[in-house]
């Protein structure tokens, strides 16, 4: 708009200027071709402003206005509202957004109307808990530090034992901690159960019940269903990257510590401990082996399991120290069998 000068601060008069007024006749010209006509394109890539007939640039830093998205419409109808966060596709068919209706009417009761009004579509409670769980899950992950493809497993999983009553009568908590467990498995970042049970705060056994249910409902097969111990693509070699990590070992410590582990199970070594025992043994053999000795305490404190596990693997280890050490090792200067102790040093 171009003005000629401000409005007064009262009505014009009628022997005003007849002009005195906003100009609405006001149109962008190119210098160049001068055509009453002209043909101004906006090339929202560039940000230009540019003269559809010579090419000139008639200005620049051109905001551009238009949805972030392309619309069909006869696939997707109206253009989508720019309202709310992304769309879930777990949650389609679930409204995502929520009206709050205000409890101030001044006195005269329609609020409590609307509210009643607002209730009765709002979603029901299937759907609410649905929200709800999902909520959870991603907040534990988080606290977890687990990447959202792990949490988005764990929603599909929950949404299809919610949708098909696999495990009617278990806590809520229960049923996505166990979730999450096995989301960890299908991702290859395996946990063990006492690392989701004191995330979730929900008991082994209970965890340990759901996650059968689910195993057998879901029909899980392949090595993420099989127990921890028994498959190696969740043994205890996988907990070495996070518990060396902690305890701040080099690399060439966890890739020797892994061959080890390997050599135990290939000559049934320490055969029927949990994973969590093993790599803490095992991590401990190796380190002394190393030269590299940790104190077993902070072994224990990573590894979440006693002392005394601890000491028991490594001894079933230093037993039959010769078949775990390869020859190269030992030729290399990596590892010395003298610096292995009958009595693990704390």
């Amino acid at each position: 708009m171009a003005y000629s000068q401000p409005f007064p601060s009262t009505a014009p008069t009628k022997s005003a200027d007849p002009h005195y007024g906003p100009d609405l006749a006001v149109r962008l010209i190119c210098p160049e071709c001068k055509d009453p006509n002209p043909n101004i394109v906006e090339e929202f890539g560039s940000g230009d402003l540019v003269c559809g007939n010579c090419g000139l640039v008639l200005g620049d830093r051109v905001i551009d206005t238009r949805s972030e998205w392309r619309t069909f419409a006869n696939d997707e109808g109206d253009d989508p509202s720019r309202v709310g966060a992304a769309s879930d596709p777990l949650l389609e068919g679930i409204e995502q957004l929520d009206t709050v209706i205000s409890f101030r009417d001044g006195g005269s009761g329609i609020a409590r109307e609307l509210q009643r009004a607002a209730s009765r579509s709002q979603n029901n409670r299937s759907e609410r808990n649905l929200l709800t769980a999902f909520r959870d899950i991603s907040n534990w992950c988080d606290q977890f530090s687990l990447p959202k493809t792990i949490s988005d497993i764990a929603k599909q999983l929950y949404k299809r034992a919610d949708e098909e009553k696999l495990l009617r009568g278990k806590p809520v908590e229960a049923v996505i901690a166990a979730c999450i467990f096995i989301a960890c498995r299908k991702a290859h970042v395996p946990r063990t159960f006492r690392e989701i049970c004191n995330l979730t705060r929900v008991s082994k056994k209970m965890l340990g019940q759901c996650y059968k249910a689910l195993e057998q409902s879901l029909n899980l097969s392949g090595p993420e269903s099989m127990p921890l111990a028994n498959t190696p693509t969740t043994g205890p070699e996988k907990l070495l990257v996070r518990y060396c990590n902690h305890l701040d070992l080099p690399a060439n410590v966890q890739a020797i510590c892994s061959e080890i582990i390997v050599n135990a199970r290939n000559h049934g070594i320490a055969d029927g401990r949990s994973p969590i025992s093993i790599a803490g043994g095992a991590i401990y053999f190796t380190c002394l082996l190393l030269g590299k000795p940790k104190p077993i305490r902070e072994i224990s404190a990573v590894a979440g399991v006693s002392e005394g596990t601890i000491k028991l693997v490594y001894r079933l280890y230093y037993n039959d120290r010769e078949k775990l050490v390869k020859k190269e090792w030992i030729e290399s200067g990596k590892a010395d069998l003298s610096r292995l102790t009958i009595e693990p040093v704390k």
